[in-house]
């Protein structure tokens, strides 16, 4: 019981260090404070979650390889799952995204990406071989009865944190799913507008996440209603240009090349139907005229032809 009430008070301790870390980053980059994460209160759950899943982890490996390459695998897997499943999840009951690293290299789906992971990786090696154990060893000068005590204390203030932000958070959702614009900027305008009418709550988490993507199935139904039209128009207009590139390639032939052609299936045509020795003297005279002809067209053409004397 003692481990757990120690894995439970390590769970408040880093998910503390996790929200002032957020906070510091967001006031460097918005230059005010914006009290982060999903809770009301100083806390960010998924970093306290991901730091005792690793000491638990790693703690029950101890006796098999718990060195520094080993916790930087695991550190880094575990955290990126968490982190992952936790966009995951959040996005499929609130329609919403907190968090977007698509721009970024190597992510996935914009839930984690590398830079991320690495950083994990490196943070569990520090918590592990040298946080963990002075950690630990403080909270063990602490007595237990007084451990017990703030566990409590904590669990309950969390549960009543929980309860206020996930309706806070059905809010959000309602006004998402029953918001008749058809892009995640408007949606984002009018779920601000939602938020700022209300208590202190809402306020809050409005600004906690100035860079939420709301996502419904509405905006979703539309930008697959575009690249199917794009698409389509796409394979039309491939259609069209091959078909004007035959007319024009039928257009671009000598006529040249068509008289030869066709003077040559005559040719063929006399060759099968004419015979000399059986031929009547209008048939001869008819020929030799034929030939004649042949042969002012024959000096006509290569004089036309490219190339032909002029």
């Amino acid at each position: 019981m003692e481990y757990w009430i120690d894995i439970i008070l390590q769970f408040f301790v880093f998910g503390f260090a996790g929200w002032c870390m957020e906070v510091a980053l967001k006031y460097r980059q918005y230059h005010r404070f914006i009290n982060r994460g999903f809770l009301t209160g100083p806390i960010c759950p998924i970093y306290g979650f991901g730091v005792a899943l690793i000491t638990i982890v790693v703690g029950n490996l101890a006796s098999v390889e718990s060195g520094p390459i080993m916790t930087f695998a695991l550190s880094l897997v575990i955290c990126g799952a968490v982190e992952y499943l936790t966009s995951l999840v959040l996005e499929k009951i609130f329609h919403a995204r907190w968090w977007d690293y698509s721009q970024k290299p190597m992510n996935l789906h914009g839930r984690v990406w590398i830079g991320n992971l690495i950083l994990f990786g490196l943070a569990g090696v520090a918590i592990i071989h040298v946080v963990d154990p002075a950690f630990f060893e403080l909270l063990g000068r602490v007595s237990i009865v007084v451990r017990r005590a703030a566990t409590l204390a904590l669990l309950a203030i969390l549960a009543a944190d929980f309860v206020i932000s996930f309706f806070v958070l059905k809010l959000v959702k309602v006004g998402v799913d029953s918001s008749e614009a058809d892009n995640t900027e408007q949606i984002s305008l009018e779920v601000r507008q939602l938020l700022t009418n209300r208590s202190y709550f809402h306020k809050r988490f409005s600004d906690a996440y100035p860079d939420v993507i709301y996502r419904t199935e509405r905006v979703q139904a539309r930008i697959a209603a575009v690249k199917a039209e794009a698409e389509r128009m796409h394979q039309e207009a491939e259609k069209r240009l091959e078909a004007r590139a035959g007319k024009v390639a039928a257009s671009l032939e000598p006529a040249y090349m068509i008289r030869a052609d066709l003077v040559g299936k005559q040719d063929e045509l006399i060759a099968m139907l004419y015979d000399e020795n059986s031929a009547s003297d209008d048939m001869k005279r008819l020929k030799a005229e034929i030939d004649r002809q042949k042969e002012r067209l024959e000096s006509h053409v290569l004089i036309k032809r490219p190339g032909g004397r002029r």
